[in-house]
């Protein structure tokens, strides 16, 4: 038997340890989504309650005719939707993660984490500035961008006219006619399920739509598109059978009696909105959604450990912005203005509504090109390295969410390259 006291022995019992910690982390995962979503279940469930409404009905023939008939007209619909509340806010999503533990690690015993000051205190793996070179080494200060390049005083087919070159070449490839006939037809399929059945969760859409993307001077002219899209993506069951693929999973519910029922499930997905300057067909819009969300918008609403999931965002960005920019991530905590707690919004939303339109797509663009939302991350923290001379001289959290208020002016990849590659490691 080892000797308790021998440095083998204790070297061995870290080793057990941090392997049952890292077994721990799947478990802990699987709590801390299984008690969010009771939250969001119970949220539903009691606006349910208290409006006398069910979680879903099917609509009489009378009100599937005049749904029908104003398909593309919905937005010209002024329901009464004042009872109605919200199921979540970010900042209430904040305080699940800010919450996480795993009480195999201490952070004593990770030299890494030891100093990490920020809100999020589960110990995950995240990349540095070198790190972050390497893998997004083609966002370089000598590599030609859109974004950059072709805003400058060239000829477009010098530039521009090259990347769409090569883009329609792989698009030949394949003959994608079958594909698109098919997503017309489900696509009429989740429309036909919309103009049956009511569910609460239109309500919910229906005020969110009418809150945000109607009152933006960007978004408001595609109101009914909104509609269509969000409607028919509430119903399409077939997204969860990506879940049974991923260790995450996506904020839902389910209608009332069929709790567990993948087929009664109502889930959430983030803004749709800035897709629709790209696609004018409802089908496809739809189908090019519904794809960004399965790839990498449903990371940023559930709970994993994943390097491209919300919580390891949050601590990128923390580890980041304390290891670069030191004295202004003190001075902000010292304030009581945790960083995370301005930027968690952008991140838990991509951007959307926060960035002009344009910028926020060459920003999705680089989500697709790299796999990874990774970048969200290390953009917040080159918002906050740019306007850093204003946070440093702020005395409040109000005063410090002031200054970083608009973001709408801001151009995305000189942000990017200059944290990146004019940052001093």
């Amino acid at each position: 038997m080892l000797d308790p006291d021998s440095g083998l022995s204790l070297t061995i019992a870290r080793i057990v340890q941090r392997l049952q910690g890292s077994s721990l982390h799947s478990q802990l995962e699987r709590q801390a989504r299984g008690s969010w979503e009771k939250r969001i279940l119970k949220s539903l469930n009691s606006m349910c309650t208290e409006l006398s409404i069910p979680l879903a009905q099917k609509r009489p023939a009378s009100e599937q005719k005049e749904l029908l008939n104003k398909w593309n007209e919905m937005g010209t619909d002024e329901p009464d939707l004042s009872l109605f509340r919200p199921v979540y806010a970010p900042k209430d999503f904040l305080e699940v993660l800010m919450n996480l533990r795993n009480p195999n690690y201490e952070n004593g015993e990770q030299p890494s984490f030891r100093n990490h000051l920020g809100l999020i205190q589960v110990p995950l793996k995240v990349k540095d500035i070198p790190e972050l070179k390497e893998d997004f080494s083609e966002l370089g200060l000598n590599t030609g961008q859109l974004g950059i390049d072709d805003s400058a005083q060239v000829p477009p087919e010098f530039f521009e006219n090259e990347h769409v070159r090569v883009g329609q070449k792989v698009l030949a490839e394949q003959d994608s006619a079958a594909a698109q006939q098919y997503d017309i037809l489900y696509y009429e399929q989740l429309k036909s399920n919309v103009i049956q059945y009511d569910l609460l969760v239109d309500s919910l859409i229906y005020k969110d739509v009418k809150l945000t993307a109607s009152n933006d001077d960007y978004y408001f002219v595609f109101e009914d598109y909104l509609y269509q899209v969000l409607l028919c993506f509430s119903r399409d069951t077939s997204v969860l059978d990506h879940f049974t693929y991923s260790s995450a999973t996506p904020p839902k519910s389910y209608i009332r009696g069929k709790l567990g029922i993948e087929e009664y499930a109502v889930f959430y997905p983030p803004n749709v909105a800035p897709l629709c300057f790209l696609y004018h067909e409802p089908s496809k819009l739809y189908q090019i959604f519904r794809e960004m969300y399965v790839r990498f918008f449903f990371r940023l609403h559930s709970i994993s450990s994943h390097p491209s999931g919300i919580v390891s965002l949050c601590l990128l960005f923390e580890t980041l912005l304390q290891t670069h920019l030191p004295q202004l991530f003190y001075h902000l905590r010292e304030i009581g203005a945790q960083p995370l707690r301005i930027s968690f919004k952008w991140m838990v939303r991509a951007f959307s509504g926060y960035l002009a339109t344009d910028q926020l797509l060459l920003l999705w663009d680089r989500i697709l090109g790299y796999n990874s939302l990774e970048v969200l991350a290390v953009l917040a923290a080159a918002v906050f390295a740019f306007r850093a001379v204003n946070l440093m001289e702020v005395t409040s959290l109000a005063a410090a969410e002031a200054v970083l208020a608009d973001l709408s002016t801001l151009k995305v990849m000189p942000l990017l390259q200059i944290f990146l590659f004019a940052t001093v490691t």
